[in-house]
């Protein structure tokens, strides 16, 4: 499992890069990486002394708890299989290696309500077949096990139009693969790949030319942690079946990980009341971020001299932007943004810490709110959530924050002025696609808009210019610029020259977020 979390580590932008979506994000190696940290996290308290089902466990719970995304979910319904053939034996001979294999198959295709090929689906399912055909030893097992997954894996774009348009494999695929060239360093010492040339593998996906959601797509992508009782799961499944699609559910005894991808996320989290309980839930805009990074809580500040009535807790990303939310009266930040976005736990650690009656919480992007309002159901702390859905919108909260109100009444005042921002980001694509404005390639200029890009632009001061303009109107008081890393003194003039000639009578405001990939968001109010 180590070696396996360390090739998904050094080849998880490459597999990142097999995706289509053109906006930066946390895609299918971000999220088979970190589940597979989380089974290595689960194996750090482990010893010589640990027996077979004492292992087995923590790395069947490590990643059920770990999972992330749909290629993540289904990663950890395999290790489960297999983990749970091992708990049976002392050691592991070939034919309980293959017939783990088969099991492994079996869970992750019965987790999935509408198996498609193409798929990682389809490389478990190669390999298991291989496996099963060169069980003579230990090493002709997992060789022929990894053969059967690479041809597979090879053969997926025939499977998949998607693909083959992209002129890409899978990307989940390509990621499973490499836990069969872990096993085969572990049994046989055959040497571990390297990750491919970064130009290799952008030549490789410069062909794709996909899209952001179609428009009969579903939008969101719906993942939480499901305690309840057992009996309930096929009422549960069933519900699931009417909302949407790439429908995963994977555990057992009482906990499981549930993923969809669908437009109904209230419904999605409702149908988990009839069973059980809901936890940890993540919501990704799929026109947005395509998955959900983990990021730590932000190490908190100094404490409140005296318990006010209320305190803010904020998401937000970059050193300056951390030193201006703390100087407007933040309480507790939690690392965040456009491409990284808090679990419910840290915002609830971030939420447990602040010395006050009452907890308002801005969460700063709108993948985000969800979350946000989840936490706020698992303390005993009155917490409430203002629905920002941008930093900028944020800033302007702030402003009207008052510690020594109630939490109601900072929540009416707050987000009233957050209303007012029209906000916008700038970015950089990181594939092709092909999208609402127009058709998109590596390196352009984005100007994005609540997860839609609305201009497509050659240079960075020209999407800049082209967001100032969506932005502005008649009525604009003022326009707060937030450069971000790689933002540019002369692209910082241009803005401000740019509303001085549309709006003279407008105030802008500049300030050093330091935020990671988007070099500058913009505020309009």
């Amino acid at each position: 499992m180590e070696t396996f979390a360390g090739l998904l580590h050094s080849h998880r932008e490459h597999l990142n890069r097999l995706n289509v979506f053109p906006v930066p994000d946390g895609d299918t190696g971000t999220n088979m990486d970190l589940t597979v940290a989380s089974v290595v996290d689960a194996l750090a308290p482990m010893s010589e002394e640990s027996t077979m089902d004492e292992v087995c466990a923590a790395i069947a719970r490590g990643s059920l708890m770990g999972a992330r995304g749909n290629s993540g979910v289904i990663l950890s319904q395999m290790l489960r299989g297999m983990t749970d053939r091992f708990r049976l034996v002392a050691s592991i001979s070939p034919s309980v290696l293959a017939d783990s294999l088969a099991q492994a198959d079996r869970l992750a295709r019965q987790a999935v309500v509408r198996p498609v090929e193409g798929t990682i689906l389809t490389v478990a399912r190669a390999a298991a077949q291989g496996a099963n055909a060169t069980k003579s030893s230990l090493s002709t097992l997992v060789r022929g096990a990894r053969e059967r997954a690479r041809e597979a894996l090879a053969h997926t774009p025939e499977q998949l139009p998607v693909l083959k348009e992209a002129g890409v494999v899978d990307s989940g695929g390509s990621g499973l693969v490499l836990l069969f060239d872990a096993l085969c360093h572990v049994t046989c010492d055959d040497p571990l790949p390297d990750p491919p040339d970064a130009g290799d593998t952008a030549s490789a996906s410069a062909a794709a030319r996909g899209t952001f959601a179609s428009a009969d797509s579903p939008r969101y992508e719906v993942m939480y942690l499901l305690e309840g009782a057992d009996e309930g799961l096929d009422a549960f499944r069933e519900a699931w079946t009417t909302m949407g699609e790439s429908i995963v559910i994977v555990g057992g005894d009482g906990l499981y990980n549930c993923h969809i991808h669908t437009d109904h996320i209230g419904p999605a989290i409702e149908a988990a009341l009839d069973m059980g309980r809901p936890r940890s839930i993540r919501v990704t805009d799929l026109e947005d971020e395509s998955a959900i990074a983990h990021h730590d809580v932000a190490p908190p500040g100094a404490a409140l001299d005296a318990v006010a009535a209320t305190a803010v807790v904020a998401v937000v990303a970059g050193s300056g932007l951390e030193k201006i939310f703390r100087s407007l009266g933040v309480a507790a930040l939690v690392a965040g943004g456009q491409s990284m976005n808090p679990s419910a736990a840290e915002l609830l650690a971030a939420i447990t810490q602040c010395a006050a009656r009452e907890v308002v919480v801005l969460p700063n992007n709108a993948n985000v709110v969800l979350v946000a309002r989840q936490a706020a159901e698992l303390t005993t702390v009155p917490v409430r959530v203002v629905p920002t859905h941008a930093v900028v919108e944020g800033l302007s909260a702030l402003v009207a924050f008052n510690p020594e109100s109630s939490a109601e009444a900072n929540v009416e005042a707050m987000a009233h002025a957050a209303q007012r921002v029209r906000a916008g980001e700038v970015t950089r694509a990181v594939r092709d696609a092909t999208t609402e404005v127009g058709t998109v390639r590596q390196g352009d200029w984005l100007a994005v808009r609540r997860g839609h890009v609305t201009a497509v632009a050659d240079s960075m001061q020209s999407a800049c210019l082209a967001i100032v303009d969506q932005l502005l109107d008649d009525d604009s008081e003022l326009v707060t610029v937030v450069e971000g890393v790689g933002a540019l003194a002369g692209v910082t003039e241009a803005i401000e020259a740019a509303v001085a000639a549309r709006v003279p009578s407008a105030e802008v405001e500049v300030h050093r977020g330091g935020q990671p990939t988007y070099p500058y968001y913009i505020g309009v109010e």
